[in-house]
C-alpha cells in the first residue's frame, strides 16, 4: 500500500469528527448574544487576562502548514534546523516581550491602520498611510490564509477514506472548504471572544496531543538506530560556510532539497537572516492577530506579558512534535523515501507517519488536534483583516456615522470576503516552503523601513511612512514577476532599499507633522530613540517628565531572551533523540536565562504595573540613554 492511498481507521476520524462539532458548538455559545461594539467585537473590550490572549496567539502560531514544514526542515537539516525559524523571525516574540508590546499597547487604538492617527495625526498624509497598512494588511492576511490552505489541504485530504471528487486537489480544495465554513461561524457571531476562548481548548488539545507524540517517538527510538540513518554533522547546531551536510549514500532526495532550498551558502543565509530579523523585529508586530491580541490586553504591561507567555506555552508542545514525528519518519519513512527515489516528498512526511505509527487513538487525537491548530490560525488571521474594512475603511471614509452595529455587521461580511480571497489565493502556490518564503522575506520587506522609522525617529512623517510603505509593497509584489529565479530572501534586500528610499526621500521632502501630535506620542508611547527636539519640549512643559532611559536594559534582556527562546526550542528536540548532556547543559541554560529576565525584565515590569503616576509624567524606565546625543534639526517647527 503505497502512501497516497492509506485512509485514516474510521474510529479515528470519529474522534477527530466529534472534536470538529465540540469546537463549533463552543464557539456558537461562547457568547450568549452578539457583540454590537467595534471594541467588544475586535478586542473582546480589552477585559481578556494575558495568559489566555497569550495562549490564543499561541495557537495561532501553532499552524499545520508551518508544522509541516519545520518537520520537513528538521528531517533534511538535523538540529541546524532550529536556526531557520528566525526567517520569519521567530525571535520577534523577545523584541515584543521586552519593550514593543507595552509601545503599542498604550496607543489605545482598534487597529494597525487607527495607530496612524495616533502617530501621524489626521493630515492628508496619514490618511494615505492608513490606506497602505490597510492594503498592507489585506494582502498578508491572504497570502498567510493562501499558505495555511495549500497545507491543510494536503493533510486532510491524504487522510480522510471520503472523496468527493476524482481529482486529488479537487478534493483538498472541498475539505478545505468544510473547515472554513465551519470556522467562521462562530467567528462571524462572537468576534475575538469565541475566537480566544475555542482556542484555549485547541492548544490544550494541541500540547497534549504533542507531548504524547514526543514521548511516543521517545520510546520507540535510540540515539544508535538515528545514527545510522543520517549524514554527520546532523546533530550538531554549529555550520561552517555551508550547510556541511551529505545525504549522498542515504538519500539523494536530501541533497536535491538543500540546492533548492538555497541554504547551501548557510553563513551568507544565517547573516541575512540575522539582519533581516533585527530590522523586522524592530518595527513591531505586523497588522495580523499578534497586534490584535496585544491591543485586547487589559494595561500596557499585560501585553508585555501575553508576548512573554507565547514563548513558554508554544515551544515546548511544538517542537516535541516535530522532533518526535522527524524521529519516527527516520526510522520508519526513510527506507520508503529510499524506495521512491526521485518521487519522494518531504512534505509528506506528517500526514505518512501519523497514519502508520502512531496507536490508534493517538492517531484520531492527532488529527484532532492538527485540525484544531489549522482552526486556530484561520479564526486567528480572518478576524484580524476584517477590522481595517470595518474601522478604517468603512468607518473613516464611506459612512463617519455609521453605527457600531452597522460597523460590526461590515466586519462580519469582510470576514467572509477576506476568507473567499485566501482561498482563490491558495490556487497560485506551488509550494509550503515558496509561501513561506514570499511572505516572511519579500512581503515583511516592504513593510520593515517604514514601520521601524515610525518608532525610533520624530522627523519622519507621515507622508515618508505612505512612500515607503507603497515603495515597499510594490516592490515585493513585483519582485516575483520581475525576477522569478531570486529567492525572496535574496530579493529582501532590493526591497527593503526600495522602502527606504521611499521614506527618507518623501519625509525629507515634505513638512514636519504637527508638533502638538508628536508630543501626544511620544508623552504617551514614551520611546527611546532619536526624539531630542520633541523630548525638549515636552520637559520644558512638563518638567518632571523623565524620558526612557531603558534602552541598555532592553539590549540586554533582547539579548538573553533570544538565547532563552533558542534553549526552549532545543529542550524537547534533544529530550526526544535522548541527548543527556546536551539536553542538562539546555537545561540550565533556560534557568540561567530565566534567572536573569526575572530580575533584569519581569521585576521591573511588575513594579511599573503598580505605579499609578500618569504614564506622561512618571517613567520607571531609569537605565543609560538610548542613543548618542542628537542634535537639533535646522527644519522650522511651528508650535501650535
Amino acid at each position: 500500500m503505497n502512501e497516497t492511498t492509506y485512509r485514516l481507521p474510521y474510529f479515528d476520524l470519529a474522534i477527530a469528527a466529534l472534536f470538529l462539532c465540540a469546537m463549533v458548538l463552543i464557539g456558537l455559545f461562547t457568547v450568549r448574544r452578539p457583540v454590537r461594539t467595534m471594541e467588544g467585537y475586535f478586542l473582546g473590550n480589552r477585559q481578556l487576562p494575558w495568559y489566555a490572549l497569550g495562549i490564543s496567539n499561541a495557537s495561532g502560531m501553532f499552524d499545520v502548514s508551518g508544522t509541516i514544514w519545520l518537520i520537513s526542515m528538521m528531517f533534511v537539516y538535523g538540529f541546524k534546523s532550529v536556526w531557520f525559524p528566525w526567517v520569519w523571525p521567530v525571535f520577534n516574540q523577545i523584541f515584543l516581550m521586552v519593550y514593543l508590546s507595552k509601545w503599542v499597547r498604550r496607543s489605545e487604538a482598534l487597529t494597525g491602520a487607527d495607530w496612524i492617527d495616533f502617530r501621524f495625526g489626521n493630515s492628508k498624509g496619514a490618511t494615505l498611510s492608513r490606506l497602505t497598512v490597510v492594503l498592507f494588511s489585506l494582502l498578508s492576511v491572504i497570502g498567510y490564509l493562501a499558505y495555511g490552505f495549500k497545507g491543510m489541504g494536503v493533510f486532510v485530504s491524504s487522510l480522510s477514506p471520503f472523496r468527493f471528487f476524482e481529482n486529488p486537489a479537487h478534493n483538498e480544495v472541498a475539505y478545505i472548504a468544510i473547515l472554513s465554513i465551519l470556522t467562521a461561524l462562530y467567528i462571524i457571531r462572537g468576534g475575538l471572544f469565541s475566537v480566544v476562548y475555542t482556542e484555549l481548548l485547541q492548544y490544550s488539545l494541541l500540547a497534549v496531543c504533542s507531548l504524547a507524540i514526543g514521548v511516543w517517538a521517545f520510546l520507540r527510538v535510540s540515539p544508535d538506530m538515528i545514527a545510522q540513518r543520517v549524514p554527520d554533522g546532523w546533530f550538531s547546531i554549529g555550520f561552517g560556510w555551508t550547510m556541511d551536510l551529505d545525504w549522498s549514500g542515504i538519500l539523494e532526495a536530501a541533497n536535491r532539497n538543500i540546492a533548492t532550498d538555497g541554504f547551501s551558502m548557510f553563513t551568507m543565509v544565517f547573516t541575512m537572516m540575522i539582519i533581516k530579523g533585527v530590522l523586522v523585529s524592530s518595527a513591531g508586530p505586523g497588522p495580523g492577530y499578534d497586534l490584535q491580541r496585544l491591543l485586547a490586553a487589559k494595561t500596557p504591561e499585560d501585553a508585555s506579558k501575553v508576548s512573554f507567555w507565547v514563548n513558554v506555552v508554544l515551544f515546548l508542545p511544538r517542537y516535541a512534535l516535530i522532533a518526535g514525528i522527524t524521529a519516527l519518519a527516520l526510522i520508519y519513512y526513510l527506507p520508503e523515501m529510499q524506495r521512491l527515489g526521485g518521487q519522494t516528498d518531504i512534505d509528506k512526511i506528517l500526514p505518512y507517519v501519523a497514519t502508520r505509527y502512531l496507536p490508534s487513538g493517538l492517531m484520531g487525537l492527532m488529527l484532532a488536534a492538527l485540525l484544531g491548530a489549522y482552526m486556530s490560525n484561520l479564526a486567528a488571521t480572518i478576524h484580524a483583516a476584517p477590522a481595517y474594512v470595518a474601522h478604517d475603511l468603512y468607518k473613516k471614509h464611506i459612512r463617519p456615522d455609521a453605527s457600531p452595529e452597522a460597523s460590526v455587521r461590515v466586519g462580519q461580511l469582510a470576514t467572509l470576503a477576506v476568507l473567499l480571497l485566501g482561498f482563490i489565493g491558495s490556487f497560485w502556490v506551488k509550494s509550503i516552503n515558496t509561501a513561506t518564503q514570499w511572505i516572511v522575506a519579500a512581503l515583511y520587506g516592504g513593510y520593515t523601513a517604514a514601520n521601524l522609522l515610525k518608532w525610533y525617529w520624530w522627523r519622519f512623517n507621515a507622508y515618508g511612512y505612505f512612500w515607503g510603505m507603497l515603495a515597499g509593497i510594490a516592490a515585493s509584489v513585483l519582485m516575483p514577476i520581475l525576477a522569478p529565479s531570486m529567492s525572496s530572501l535574496d530579493a529582501f534586500p532590493l526591497i527593503l532599499a526600495a522602502s527606504v528610499f521611499g521614506c527618507f526621500t518623501a519625509s525629507f521632502l515634505t513638512p514636519v507633522d504637527d508638533v502638538a501630535v508628536l508630543k501626544h506620542f511620544y508623552k504617551t508611547v514614551r520611546p527611546w530613540g532619536f526624539w531630542k527636539p520633541i523630548a525638549e519640549k515636552v520637559m520644558a512643559e512638563n518638567p518632571d517628565f523623565q524620558p526612557n532611559q531603558a534602552f541598555k536594559r532592553d539590549i540586554a534582556n533582547i539579548f538573553v531572551g533570544i538565547i532563552w527562546q533558542t534553549a526552549l526550542i532545543l529542550l524537547p528536540m534533544y529530550l526526544v533523540f535522548h541527548h543527556w548532556w546536551e539536553s542538562a547543559v539546555i537545561a540550565m541554560t533556560v534557568l540561567g536565562t530565566s534567572a536573569f529576565l526575572k530580575r533584569n525584565w519581569w521585576d521591573p515590569l511588575q513594579r511599573e504595573s503598580q505605579i499609578k503616576a500618569s504614564p506622561a509624567i512618571k517613567s520607571t524606565e531609569t537605565v543609560a540613554p538610548p542613543f548618542p546625543e542628537l542634535e537639533e534639526s535646522p527644519t522650522p517647527i511651528n508650535v501650535k
